[in-house]
């Protein structure tokens, strides 16, 4: 397949590219106000799908928080994560780029040291901004060239991977070390400190927390496995494959043990939102502080029980890719509203830019500005939202990005890796485009109809969805809408020429 360049049309259409100096040209951005810049905060669950939530219907779940955010915020219940998987769509969150552009393929693919995330945007523009929590794009010592640090944060507080009770972090790229107590709360906690300093030093806050809860393996506090503690029995009767707490490894325990500690984990994380957002209220912050909380990817399969959708995490159907989106934001979204408009990760950079007046990249993005849905006027959105799980080799016959050493993890975890407590990292350089690396389970998402696309040429198999009528995605239209999934496939081909042009490192000259 040749090469070829989009055209502005086609650009638009499928990436809401926006053509704006870049800020790191600009010397006029000037500082941002404190009395009237917005503070952000973005709130990320790991493996958290769209059903674990009260609001959401869930037969079980306790989250007060969320439910309350849900009823008085922007309620975006068509919100998805860019891939179905964590470290590729953290990378999202961070540039408004889908992260093939940058080589984040998979989890423990670290992003790119050129990628301009939004924290080196917030810090030109006068925001205090810190890291806390997971962070999985790239080590988080003080060497590492992807780290919190690296990437833009002044102060971060973070793990390489996720993390169970009594977590081990880096602070500030120092040697790990071990924090006694529930986990979401210890990340929440230190937030606040550092909100506590950015209001001491007269500056507007931008902070990523990003919770090592409700990943597996699961733990809990007593009380609040005691709040679930009576789940139908008949969730013993399947058996599911997670971590082992005491040995690492894959194990088989039944399902309602296992979501018993699962749905307490979710608790937690839920109660420790609720400690911000008091803290924010007792501060008089609550009004000026945008809240947005969202999953990085579908429950995995140790977890559902109540999906209303096909796949789980990993897939590209509903199921793996559809979380909970929330925004709150009681300065500007007064009145409670719930959006039917498909949103996803990717926005987040680029909305938060239009909301501050600062330019965005001058390069493409996947993302579009949800600054209209934020003020009640967008109805639909723009443009496609495209999917895309890499099928490329793993790198081993091409050139490292970054060299070995830089790459290799410091934060322990109890899941293992081979030998290892620890997660290493990698990426690669991709200089030239084949036709093979079209490849790969890919998606291109409209407003009313959903493509999915594998394999190439005689093995390429393709299914059609109208999911506004089918969420669950049980009838494929393929047979009957040909012109629709041609014409949808044309645009996904078109917007994965782009990405490749990106991964080639093209963006970066």
């Amino acid at each position: 397949m040749k090469m070829k360049k989009l055209t502005a049309s086609l650009t638009a259409l499928c990436m809401g590219v926006f053509s704006c100096q870049s800020l790191f040209g600009n010397e006029n951005t000037g500082n941002a106000d404190r009395e009237n810049a917005p503070n952000i905060i973005l709130l990320m669950g790991d493996d958290h799908g769209w059903d674990e939530t009260g609001y959401n219907g869930h037969p079980h779940l306790q989250t007060p928080v969320l439910d309350e955010m849900a009823a008085s915020g922007l309620r975006l219940d068509r919100f998805y994560s860019a891939h179905p998987s964590c470290s590729p769509t953290r990378g999202s969150v961070m540039t408004g780029r889908h992260p093939n552009r940058y080589g984040t393929f998979a989890p423990n693919y670290s992003i790119r040291p050129e990628e301009i995330s939004i924290a080196r945007i917030l810090t030109k523009a006068g925001y205090a901004c810190g890291h806390f929590g997971k962070w999985h794009l790239g080590p988080v010592k003080a060497a590492s060239p992807t780290s919190p640090g690296a990437m833009g944060f002044q102060q971060w507080l973070s793990h390489d991977n996720f993390f169970e009770l009594d977590p081990t972090f880096s602070r500030n790229g120092a040697a790990p070390a071990r924090y006694e107590g529930e986990s979401s709360e210890i990340v929440i906690r230190e937030t606040i400190r550092f909100l506590e300093t950015a209001l001491q030093d007269g500056k507007p806050f931008f902070t990523v927390v990003w919770f090592g809860s409700p990943h597996e393996p699961y733990s809990g506090l007593k009380e609040d496995l005691a709040l679930y503690a009576d789940l139908p029995d008949s969730y013993s009767e399947k058996q599911v494959k997670l971590t082992s707490n005491e040995t690492g490894r894959q194990t088989r325990r039944p399902l309602k043990d296992v979501l018993q500690e699962r749905y307490a984990e979710i608790t937690a994380m839920d109660r420790s939102m609720g400690q911000l957002r008091k803290w924010l209220a007792d501060n008089g912050q609550q009004e000026n502080t945008l809240l947005w909380y969202c999953g990085d990817n579908g429950t995995p399969g140790d977890g559902i029980v109540t999906s209303p959708f096909r796949g789980q995490k990993g897939t590209m159907y509903e199921g793996g890719i559809r979380v909970p989106g929330i925004i709150e934001w009681p300065g500007q979204i007064s009145q409670p509203r719930q959006s039917e408009v498909n949103t996803v990760t990717s926005d987040m950079l680029p909305t938060i830019c239009e909301l501050l007046a600062v330019p965005q990249p001058e390069r493409p993005l996947d993302g579009v500005s949800l600054k209209p849905l934020i003020e009640g006027t967008m109805t639909e959105r723009p443009s496609p939202i495209c999917f895309w799980s890499f099928k490329g080799g793993n790198g081993s016959d091409s050139e490292p990005y970054i060299a070995a050493e830089l790459q290799s993890g410091t934060t322990p975890l109890v899941k293992m890796m081979g030998d290892l407590h620890t997660r290493n990292f990698r990426n690669f350089h991709h200089p030239d485009i084949s036709s093979d690396d079209f490849d790969g389970h890919r998606v291109l998402l409209g407003n009313r109809y959903k493509l999915l696309v594998r394999g190439l040429g005689d093995t390429e198999t393709r299914e059609l969805f109208d999911v506004r009528s089918d969420p669950g995605e049980q009838h494929d239209l393929i047979a009957s809408n040909p012109a629709v999934a041609n014409r949808l496939q044309k645009q996904l081909q078109n917007w994965q020429q782009s990405v490749l042009q990106s991964l080639t490192g093209a963006d970066y000259r």
